[in-house]
């Protein structure tokens, strides 16, 4: 299990520490409030030493001056003491669970207006406590990515531990990342280096044709843009295995934004980027010259596929000369496609031709 990761009670303890800051402001005659950084995409940095996102200096208060504050200050005890008590119980609860649940407080002005609003104090939460959501027991309504290759964990349940091998205990679908990867232990693997995959068609045909077989390859289900446990999962993989990471999506802009996610961290969850960024992986495709070189079927690019395609040449995270020569390309060819568009070329092409090529001249393979 990771040592990163507190226990129920030291959750519950830095939970109760907030709360007991309000009463020490008020016992001493001041207005309560709680700092956190700006959450604001001008407070978003990239960390050229780490390579990941970051929050920058600036920061905010959330204080009982106002009405409103006053307002966000009392949601956030309610909250703490909701998290307390489920901490307490071994208990857990989903993001939308806890927006729903703040209709039954007898405080009215507790209540949230809108899920949006519940989200952002649990991360006011993380980022002021240090403890992660997962942490509190909390997890997002639904994720069900899964993994699949030759690995075998140790999984902590609520009906104890399970063994499982990804592959021999498994079905075709793989095995399913919890929530919470932290309660896992990585028991042996014969990996070779990790494939995060975007869609599910592709990482199906993956695990159809033995890819994950024949190269010892564990085959990552992103499902699009990656929940905080596939991309926790991945990055233990990376770090404690000393497995390479490698990601293969669609060749458009948002899939480009895909891998961003995994290799550098989101705007979103910057307070946690060092916890779930894998600055080492690397790009396989479907990279603007594949359409080229294969010949691939494709779409022509929207105005908003320009747009992010012209925003990304001033990203941090795609600085690389790799990066500038693809996006300047997709941008003259006027053109995307999609990961299954290589089945023009067959079913197989995939598995026996374009990635291990790919990886091989990777270094990978």
């Amino acid at each position: 299990m990771s040592q990163q990761q507190p226990s129920d009670e030291e959750a519950r303890e830095r939970l109760i520490d907030l709360a007991a800051q309000f009463y020490d402001q008020f016992e001493d005659g001041e207005i309560p409030r709680m700092e956190v950084p700006t959450r604001s995409k001008s407070n978003i940095v990239f960390d050229e030493d780490s390579g990941v996102w970051v929050y920058g200096d600036r920061t905010s208060s959330r204080t009982a001056n106002s009405v409103r504050g006053a307002r966000k200050l009392l949601k956030g005890v309610y909250t703490i003491d909701f998290l307390a008590q489920q901490l307490d119980e071994d208990r857990s609860s989903t993001l939308r669970e806890l927006y729903y649940l703040s209709e039954s407080w007898d405080e009215e002005a507790a209540q949230f207006s809108d899920q949006s609003e519940s989200d952002k104090l649990v991360e006011d939460l993380e980022i002021v406590s240090g403890v992660k959501r997962e942490d509190f027991h909390m997890r997002p309504e639904e994720s069900g990515a899964t993994l699949m290759g030759p690995l075998k964990l140790r999984e902590q349940t609520r009906r104890g531990e399970r063994v499982i091998h990804c592959q021999e205990d498994v079905g075709e679908g793989g095995y399913q990342i919890p929530n919470n990867p932290d309660t896992i232990e990585f028991l042996d693997t014969d990996a070779d280096f990790i494939l995060a995959v975007e869609t599910g068609g592709m990482r199906d045909r993956l695990v159809e044709n033995g890819f994950d077989d024949e190269h010892n390859a564990l085959v990552v289900h992103l499902k699009g843009q990656p929940a905080r446990a596939t991309r926790r999962i991945t990055k233990r993989l990376h770090d404690e295995l000393g497995l390479p990471v490698t990601v293969f999506t669609d060749g458009d802009p948002w899939s480009y934004r895909i891998f961003g996610s995994v290799a550098y961290g989101s705007i979103k969850s910057a307070h946690l980027s060092e916890y779930l960024a894998t600055p080492e992986a690397q790009f396989i495709g479907i990279r603007p010259e594949d359409i080229v070189e294969y010949d691939l079927p494709t779409d022509a690019l929207s105005d908003s596929d320009q747009n992010a395609l012209e925003s990304e040449l001033d990203d941090p995270r795609f600085q690389s000369e790799f990066w500038k020569e693809q996006i300047e390309l997709q941008l003259d060819i006027g053109k995307k496609s999609e990961q299954q568009a290589l089945a023009s070329h067959g079913l197989d092409f995939v598995t026996e031709t374009y990635l291990p090529e790919r990886l091989t001249e990777m270094g990978v393979l």
